[in-house]
C-alpha cells in the first residue's frame, strides 16, 4: 500500500497509536512443514489462522510486509452488516433463499468481530452506531425504499429513520438531508483489531513470519511455498493477499481491481469541539457511489477518507478536495489541524461482491471485499477454518456467487474502470 503523505507528515495515525504487541515474527528461513499455509497477514489471514489453530491445525501464516499493512490495517475502521454491493445483487445471481443465508451470515460476521475483540482482550476502541446519510434528495428515496426492502423481504428492523432535528442529534450539519441508524453497525481501530487476531493466532500456535513476500507456489499435494529465503510444504495453502497477489495465481488476474482511497486524522478534538461533529460517537458513510466517511477516534481524532485512484497515483487536489469537504460539513473544524494523510489499497471485484473460491483440490481464497471488510473478512477467516475442516457448506454459499474478471484485458481494465467511474462521480453531482 502506498502512502500518499508528504514527507512532512507521518504516513498513519494507526502506526503512530498501536496498542497490541506480537510474539517475535521473523523472515521465514530453511524449510518447514506444516497442515495449513496462509498467504497475507491482514483481518481474513489472522482470522483464518487463529481459527484453524483452534482447530488442531498446523498453521504457517507469511506477510510479505507487516501485519496489517494493507487495508486491514489502514481503512476507516467501520463494521456493519452486508457486502460491498446491494444485497440486491446476490439476491438476482443466487436467489432469495442464498440472499438471506447471506445476509445473516454478514450480521453474524459484525457478531463475531466483537466476540473476537473481548474473547482476545483486543484494545481497538469498539464503538456502535452507524450513519448511512443521504446527500441529496435521489438519496433519500433510495434510503427509503432500501429500509422497506430490508424489512420486508430479509426480515432487517435494525435501520431507523432519521432527518432533521434527529438526525442532528448524531451528526451536528446541515449537509444531509435524512439517514438511516443503524445500531448494529460501528467502528474500531483497524490495525489494533487486526494486530490482535494475530497476537491470537500466536498464542493458539501460528508461526507467523512477517516481511517474508512469496515469489512461487508450485502446485500439487502437497503444495511448496517459496520465499527470498525459505519453503512451506503444506497439505492447504490459503491466498489472503486481496490486493496484494501480484499475480501469484495467473488465473486470478483479473478478478479484482485494486482501487486506493485516501484518509486523513485531525489533532483531537476538544468534548465541546466533538459533540458539534458527532456527538453519539457513531460512524457515517454517504450515499454517493465514490463515498465518504468518518468516524472519531477515542482522543476525539476525526478520522476521514474518501476519493479513489486506480491508477496508483493519487487524484489531482486530493488533499485541497478533502480539507474543503471537511470545513464545509463542520465550521467547528476551520482551525483544527490535519495531523496526518495517509492512502492504500483495497481489493474490488466487478460486481463488488467477496470472491471466495478453490483452485483445484488444496488452495482456497478470499478476496474482493470491495471496501467492505473490516467484519466479512473475519467471517471469511472463520468459514475457511470450517471449510478446511470438512464442513463447506457455508464456505460454498458464498463461492457460489459468479464472478467475471473486468473488461479489457491487462493494457485495458484500469482506463476502463477510470472511465465508469467517471460517470458515477459525475451521476454523483446531480
Amino acid at each position: 500500500m502506498t502512502d500518499s503523505s508528504s514527507s512532512a507528515t507521518p504516513a498513519s495515525w494507526y502506526r503512530d497509536s498501536i496498542a497490541v504487541q506480537l510474539e517475535p515474527t521473523p523472515v521465514l528461513q530453511g524449510d518447514t512443514r506444516a497442515d495449513v499455509c496462509i498467504v497475507g497477514g491482514g483481518v481474513t489471514g489472522c482470522s483464518a489462522a487463529l481459527h484453524l489453530a483452534e482447530r488442531g491445525y498446523k498453521v504457517v501464516l507469511l506477510e510479505a510486509a507487516s501485519v496489517g499493512h494493507g487495508a486491514s490495517g489502514r481503512s476507516g475502521g467501520q463494521i456493519l452488516p452486508g457486502l460491498g454491493t446491494d444485497i440486491a445483487t446476490v439476491d438476482k445471481a443466487l436467489g432469495r433463499e442464498r440472499a438471506r443465508d447471506i445476509w445473516e451470515m454478514s450480521r453474524e460476521a459484525v457478531r463475531l468481530t466483537a466476540e473476537l475483540i473481548e474473547r482476545h482482550a483486543i484494545p481497538c476502541e469498539l464503538a456502535w452506531g452507524y450513519l448511512h446519510a443521504a446527500v441529496k434528495p435521489r438519496h433519500v428515496k433510495e434510503l427509503g425504499d432500501f429500509r422497506e426492502r430490508m424489512a420486508r423481504d430479509f426480515g432487517y428492523e435494525s435501520l431507523e429513520w432519521r432527518e432533521g432535528d434527529a438526525l442532528r442529534e448524531h451528526v451536528v450539519t446541515d449537509a444531509y438531508p435524512a439517514a438511516l441508524w443503524e445500531g448494529e453497525g460501528g467502528h474500531l481501530h483497524p490495525l489494533n483489531y487486526t494486530l490482535g487476531l494475530a497476537r491470537a493466532a500466536q498464542r493458539a500456535g501460528v508461526s507467523l513470519h512477517e516481511h517474508s513476500p512469496v515469489v512461487e507456489l508450485k502446485r500439487g499435494e502437497p503444495a511448496t511455498i517459496i520465499t527470498a529465503q525459505g519453503r512451506v510444504v503444506a497439505d492447504r495453502v490459503i491466498l489472503a493477499t486481496n490486493a496484494y497477489g501480484k499475480d501469484l495465481v495467473p488465473e486470478m488476474s483479473g478478478r479484482i481491481m485494486r482501487a486506493a482511497n485516501y484518509m486523513i486524522a485531525t489533532a483531537p478534538l476538544t468534548a465541546e469541539q466533538a459533540a458539534q461533529v458527532l456527538p453519539r460517537n457513531d460512524a457515517l458513510s454517504d450515499a454517493n457511489f465514490v463515498l465518504d466517511y468518518y468516524r472519531l477516534s477515542a482522543d476525539r481524532r476525526l478520522i476521514y477518507g474518501g476519493e479513489v485512484s486506480y491508477d496508483g497515483r493519487a487524484p489531482r487536489g486530493l488533499e485541497a478536495r478533502i480539507d474543503g469537504k471537511i470545513r464545509r460539513l463542520f465550521s467547528v473544524l476551520n482551525d483544527v489541524e490535519i495531523q496526518y494523510r495517509w492512502g492504500g489499497d483495497v481489493a474490488i471485484t466487478f460486481n463488488r461482491a467477496p470472491d471466495f473460491g478453490r483452485l483445484g483440490a488444496n488452495i482456497y481464497y478470499a478476496q474482493g471485499y470491495s471496501g467492505h471488510g473490516m467484519a466479512m473478512a473475519g467471517l471469511a477467516g472463520k468459514l475457511l477454518a470450517e471449510s478446511l475442516g470438512g464442513d463447506s457448506e457455508r464456505f460454498d454459499t458464498f463461492a457460489a456467487m459468479p464472478h467475471r474478471t473486468f473488461p479489457g484485458g491487462r493494457l485495458l481494465r484500469t482506463p476502463l474502470l477510470v472511465l465508469a467511474t467517471t460517470f458515477y462521480k459525475l451521476r454523483d453531482r446531480l
